[in-house]
């Protein structure tokens, strides 16, 4: 019995099964900071009550010309000192009790467009050969992070979008979406097989941890409508983003003379529709149903962001709607974002007043974020539900 205890407290530290994490509804925030998250901040996301955190890394200061990459354009191998940067605030996180969700904004082939000045990257949905770097790229990073104690699942890719150029408008209609799909499979825009070869990939180093994969047309809910099945490994979480109607909820929204507000009309799909808690139902019933058509548990659904511009008169009420729906089906979800240091659109700790200058100076100057963050109506309908955790 003792010699048994002694080989049980002397094996290393691993991932373990953790797909029994998301067996219960699991709530977190995004992190999508330009500097590497300190302990206080992953403290603070703990103290409110989440349970994970969905951490991009693209921001940080590369060793080379992209994160972790080395170069999007011809992957040779994780860089060991972004490689050591990301290890540092996984152990952080794992201090505050956080679960980590690791979130690459950009493949091989597909460089984030804040990174690549503001252009949309379309190589990986050209040319297969960047499905083979990206494949090297996730086999080398689930190697390296398949023991760390904080890894709660692999986000392959942050909002794919290989409809974006392929002929397929922003929320076709669900026949139009499969006749696309139909003429793209086996192709290089073929999402699902691509996350079929990653997964592969993956599975030769590690065999246990989850796997996350959002849907496309930048993870939209209605965008998995034309996947003929599920992937066939049993270990993955089906991930969509909730932003809808975009037209009222984001940044160029607040640019307009007179801002779209919620609940109202607003354009979606090339027309023009009402937005309230009952179309936001409507619209999120869509992963749902196929979830439910392919069989898939509603535990393995994850909405990984959701969000609005905190100043939007509205926001308040359209977060209460969308986490409603969220929390009837027992789903998964992360905020966006949790105190972000370059952008304060849904930074909802910050209320619903301008940031000050010196907000602005500090991003100037590559220097911490210096503004104190508090509870606030805005954020409310997000801190409540985090509590219940």
């Amino acid at each position: 019995m003792f010699a048994s205890l002694i080989i049980c407290l002397t094996l290393p530290v691993t991932a373990a099964d953790l797909i029994s994490f998301w067996d219960t509804p699991r709530h977190g925030g995004n992190s999508f900071n330009r500097l590497p998250p300190d302990q206080a901040y992953f403290d603070a996301l703990r103290a409110y009550g989440a349970t994970w955190v969905r951490l991009s890394y693209d921001k940080w200061q590369p060793e080379q010309r992209d994160f972790l990459l080395g170069d999007a354009d011809d992957y040779q191998g994780l860089p060991a000192a972004d490689l050591a940067q990301l290890r540092a605030a996984l152990d952080r996180a794992h201090r505050a009790g956080l679960k980590v969700v690791i979130a690459p904004l950009s493949l091989p082939g597909m460089r984030w467009s804040q990174n690549n000045q503001g252009r949309f990257d379309d190589r990986l949905w050209q040319d297969k050969r960047y499905w083979s770097q990206a494949a090297l790229f996730w086999r080398d990073l689930a190697r390296e992070l398949k023991d760390h104690p904080a890894i709660a699942a692999y986000n392959l890719v942050n909002e794919p979008a290989p409809e974006k150029q392929g002929g397929l408008a922003e929320h076709a209609a669900p026949g139009r979406m499969k006749q696309w799909y139909v003429q793209a499979q086996g192709g290089p825009r073929d999402l699902p097989a691509l996350y079929g070869q990653l997964v592969a990939a993956i599975r030769e180093q590690d065999p246990r941890t989850p796997i996350m994969v959002d849907a496309g047309w930048y993870a939209a809910a209605d965008a998995f409508v034309y996947w003929p099945a599920p992937l066939a490994d049993k270990r993955v979480l089906y991930s969509v983003h909730m932003y809808e109607p975009y037209s009222a909820t984001s940044a160029p929204n607040m640019s307009r003379k007179q801002p779209i507000s919620y609940p109202g009309p607003a354009p979606y799909a090339g027309q023009t529709q009402q937005w309230d808690s009952q179309r936001v139902q409507q619209y999120l019933q869509q992963p749902l149903a196929w979830s439910d058509a392919m069989k898939v548990p509603r535990s393995r659904l994850v909405v990984g962001e959701f969000g609005c511009m905190r100043r939007l008169p509205g926001c308040r009420r359209y977060l209460e709607d969308v986490l409603t729906v969220l929390d009837s089906n027992q789903l998964h979800w992360a905020f966006y974002s949790f105190r972000e240091d370059s952008w304060d659109g849904m930074d909802y700790e910050l209320g619903a007043a301008k940031v000050p200058w010196r907000y602005w100076q500090a991003i100037e100057q590559g220097a911490p974020d210096p503004l104190v963050r508090r509870p606030t109506a805005e954020f409310e309908p997000i801190r409540k539900r985090l509590s219940l955790e």
